[in-house]
Formats: structure tokens, C-alpha cells, sequence
């Protein structure tokens, strides 16, 4: 269905960097997405919001279209009818300052003169060498654009979430399924993806038209829903413009766990440690994951770093994540209340009509965003809340942490919300039930570890977020300038 990657580089960059694409082709060919070539990495766990979606769900190695039914799904009497699904991107390019950064990192490596290998070991010598070899071949127009695997991605959601809720993925369906998604290209991209999936779906073997030309038509941008953060004053000036919002974060990079990093790298890559920074040492512990991620080439980089390093590497994102998107401000999370109402005012549509005897207008929302549009929502909902706040200080107490962001919101991260009409209940609030998913996995509710509902009992207890969060007070700049409170 997809044209080969390599195809695709040749023909839409300047000169160097097709240079740098048919190096790549070279070296991994047109059949990097093949099943049967699966490349891994002992890194792969410690990867953050870089992380594949495959390895936080490894049974879909092997077969990556095959529904992943978890047992606690409702079924029987109790019957699917609405599926709310909050869908994160897949798997994208570095942006355009992470690719700046690899240049300006290996540009160091290309600049070490013969004797920068006077000292070291061999391998250390032969590693940066290495490195300094190994094609660059990305470039700046890429800048988080969706790749090939991204839209496999999609594509591959889309079969498995259609086999796992066929009633609600049905033919008869497809022309009202809603879709709403950022403006960004990745998410435009990602819903096109998914889209072209479920066409698959329906229509094995046959190529599918263009998304305009589809029944349900394009998915509609909204960046108020997707990208609230943009949208809120508070978190914009309080934190995301603040540079004293993320002190735990540069602590960190100055701290011993990350010094220690970036001497042995030094060390090893045989370059003045004074010219690397934690920024550099984290674009090359990124550019392991990337390449792993987009070409399913395991490179050089990835032999820079060990496992202890990678945890390290993955606490110092998850620090960026819990402080700039995560229980680290209050604002975080409450800059999402709209999205939540939103996703239980669909809910609330579908109890109204089926209390009244009418077919759900829109039986399935799709919903394509970011890892920051998830993350704030289920902290939100009191998802991976640790006793206490992780900061550049407690590294070691909080090597067992409940927020690690690759596990949570790798490449193609989903929050879906089920809503079911049970024709066997005993009481009229016992006729609707849901269940949450994260990552096609069954979400116990944060409150109770039930695995299921009433959907009553679900919106009392989230009562303050859909009665009181009212963004536009949440968002409003206080009159006097304060500090954000840290959680």
C-alpha cells in the first residue's frame, strides 16, 4: 500500500541529504518494516515518550495486526456501544533541534584528530570512529514528521481495534465515525493512517481512495481539544515559558548520575568532555532509539550506553514529562479539563439515545494528539501519581516509580473509553457500564482497581473535573504574579 522509504527520501530532498538517503538505503534496504526483520535493543525499555509501541506490547511482534484481547474485557450480555479512543501519533522523524543537536554531536566525532586516539581503549577508539563514519542522514525538513513505521503504525491500530470491537467498526458505521485531530502533520497523518487501516479492513486487497474521498471524510482539526496546552495562559507563562518551571530537570543534568555519563561517553567517544553537555549525551542516547524506531537498525549509538546509563537517561526525560506535563504543577493536568468533558459529553450522548431508543449517532471518536495531550489527562484522572514528587535529588528511591513515560505514552499511545449497555441489569444504573483501555490494555480505574464501572458511579467520582474545571478560570492568570505550587 505504502511506497518505499527510501523512494520517498530520493525524491523529495536537496542533494546532501539524498546523499544521505541512498547511504541509508545502502545499508537497510527497502524492507526495513518487514515482521520477520525485528530488531531489539536492551536499551528499548528506557527509551521515554521515544519508546515503540511493540515494546511496551511485545505480543505484537509476531504478529502486529492480531487483536490483543485482554481478558477483562466485558462481554455477554453486556454489549459495546460507543468507543471514545485518545490516539498519540506514531512513530515520527526527530524534530528539527534534535537533528541540529546530532549534527553539532557529530561534527565533534568528525573533528578528532589523530591523536585523540592516543588514549583509551580500542574498542573506545574503534567506537567513535565508528560513529564518526556512520551516515547522518537526517535533515531538517523531516523536523517530527510521520514516518513509514508511523503509519504502520495506524494502519495496524486500526485492523486490531476493528477485529477487538467489530459491532462498533462495522461497515454500517464507517460513514459516522468521527474523527478530530492537532494540526500537526504527524496527527493529520496518523488519522489518514488509521483511516486507510480501517478501509483495509473493509475492503481486503483493494487500494484505498484518498482520505478526502471517504465516507466519514478527513478528520477535523481542533487544536483547542488536542493541543489545550497551547491554548492555556497560566500553563504557557507558569511553566512552559518559566525558566525556573523545570529546575529539576537542568539539576539533574548537573547532578552525579548525569556527570558520570557524560565523562565515560567522553571517554569513550574520545572527544574533550567540556565540549558535550547533558543535551548531547541525551540526542545520542535519542538517536539509538530513532534509528531503531524508523529503520529498525540497531547503530553504533546504541553501543555508547549501557543499561545504567539508560536508566539514568530515562529518568532525566522523566523528569521534563512529570514537571512540564505530569503531576509536577497543578496547571499540568487542570489545562486538560476540556478534552475530559469532552470525551463523557459523548458519553453522555450515547446514554441519552440509547435511553431513548435511538441508534448512537457516533458510535466511534478518534481522537489523534500527543504524548502531552495524554499525559496531563490521565494525571488528571489520578493515573501514575508516585507518594512523592520525582526530583533531581531522589534518582535512586525512585528507581521502582509508577511514572515512567515510555510505558505510558510510547509512539502510538491509546486511551480508549468503552461504554456498554448491559440488557441484563438488574437496576437502570446498572444498564451502563465502561471500562478504560491504555494501550489496548484493560486501565483499572485509579480509585477503586476495579476493572470496570457503572458509568454513574464513574462520573461521580470524577464529579469536580466535569462539574467545576472550567478552563477558562483554570487558564486565567492570577492578578499578582506567584510561584506555581509544586504538588
Amino acid at each position: 500500500m505504502f511506497c518505499c522509504p527510501c523512494r520517498l527520501l530520493r525524491a523529495s530532498v536537496a542533494p546532501t541529504a539524498a546523499l544521505a538517503a541512498a547511504l541509508l538505503s545502502s545499508l537497510a534496504g527497502c524492507s526495513l518494516l518487514e515482521p520477520k526483520e525485528q530488531v531489539a535493543s536492551a536499551l528499548s525499555p528506557y527509551f521515554g515518550t521515544k519508546t515503540r509501541y511493540e515494546d511496551v506490547n511485545p505480543g505484537l511482534l509476531s504478529d502486529p495486526e492480531a487483536p490483543q484481547r485482554d481478558p477483562e474485557l466485558l462481554e455477554g450480555t453486556c454489549t459495546p456501544v460507543q468507543l471514545v479512543a485518545l490516539i498519540r501519533h506514531g512513530t515520527r522523524y526527530p524534530t528539527a533541534k534534535q537533528i541540529r543537536k546530532l549534527r553539532q554531536l557529530h561534527g565533534l566525532l568528525q573533528a578528532r584528530g589523530p591523536g585523540d586516539n592516543r588514549t583509551g581503549s580500542a574498542s573506545g577508539r574503534g567506537l567513535g570512529a565508528a560513529l564518526a563514519d556512520w551516515p547522518l542522514w537526517y535533515a531538517d525538513w523531516m523536523d517530527g514528521q510521520l514516518v513509514e513505521k508511523g503509519q504502520q503504525d495506524m494502519r495496524q491500530l486500526a485492523l486490531r481495534l476493528s477485529s477487538l470491537f467489530p459491532a462498533l467498526f462495522s461497515r454500517e458505521n464507517y460513514s459516522r465515525l468521527r474523527l478530530v485531530t492537532s494540526s500537526k502533520h504527524r496527527c493529520v497523518d496518523s488519522g489518514a493512517a488509521f483511516l486507510r487501516g480501517l478501509w483495509e479492513h473493509y475492503h481486503p486487497g483493494m487500494s484505498p481512495p484518498d482520505v478526502a474521498d471517504m465516507e466519514c471524510g478527513p478528520p477535523s482539526i481542533n487544536d483547542k481539544l488536542m493541543r489545550f496546552f497551547d491554548h492555556c495562559k497560566k500553563f504557557l507563562t507558569e511553566v512552559e515559558r518559566n525558566a525556573t518551571a523545570l529546575y529539576h530537570v537542568e539539576a539533574f543534568k548537573t547532578g552525579p548520575e548525569m556527570q558520570s555519563i557524560l565523562k565515560k561517553v567522553a571517554a569513550v567517544l574520545q572527544v574533550p568532555v567540556n565540549n558535550l553537555n547533558a543535551d548531547l549525551i541525551q540526542v545520542a542516547f535519542f538517536t539509538c532509539s530513532f534509528d531503531l524506531a524508523i529503520r529498525g537498525v540497531k547503530s553504533p549509538w546504541c553501543d555508547v550506553f549501557d543499561i545504567d546509563d539508560a536508566k539514568v537517561l530515562e529518568y532525566l526525560n522523566d523528569l521534563k514529562q512529570y514537571w512540564k506535563r505530569g503531576h509536577g504543577y497543578t496547571i499540568n493536568s487542570r489545562s486538560s479539563c476540556t478534552l475530559f468533558q469532552d470525551i463523557f459529553q459523548h458519553l453522555d450522548k450515547a446514554v441519552e439515545e440509547k435511553q431513548r431508543s435511538q441508534p448512537v449517532s457516533s458510535p466511534v471518536i478518534l481522537q489523534f494528539g500527543h504524548a502531552e495531550t495524554l499525559l496531563p489527562l490521565l494525571s488528571l484522572m489520578g493515573y501514575f501519581k508516585d507518594k512523592e514528587p520525582l526530583t533531581a535529588y531522589n534518582y535512586e528511591e525512585q528507581m521502582h516509580r509508577k511514572f515512567r513515560s515510555g510505558h505510558i505514552v510510547p509512539y502510538a499511545s491509546n486511551l480508549i473509553f468503552v461504554l456498554y449497555h448491559c440488557e441484563n441489569a438488574k437496576t437502570p444504573k446498572e444498564e451502563f457500564q465502561v471500562q478504560m483501555l491504555l494501550n489496548e490494555k484493560v486501565l483499572p480505574l485509579a480509585h477503586s482497581q476495579e476493572t470496570v464501572s457503572l458509568y454513574e458511579d464513574l462520573k461521580n467520582h470524577y464529579k469536580d473535573i466535569l462539574q467545576s474545571c472550567q478552563t477558562s478560570e483554570e487558564c486565567e492568570l492570577p492578578k499578582v504574579n506567584i510561584t506555581s505550587d509544586e504538588l
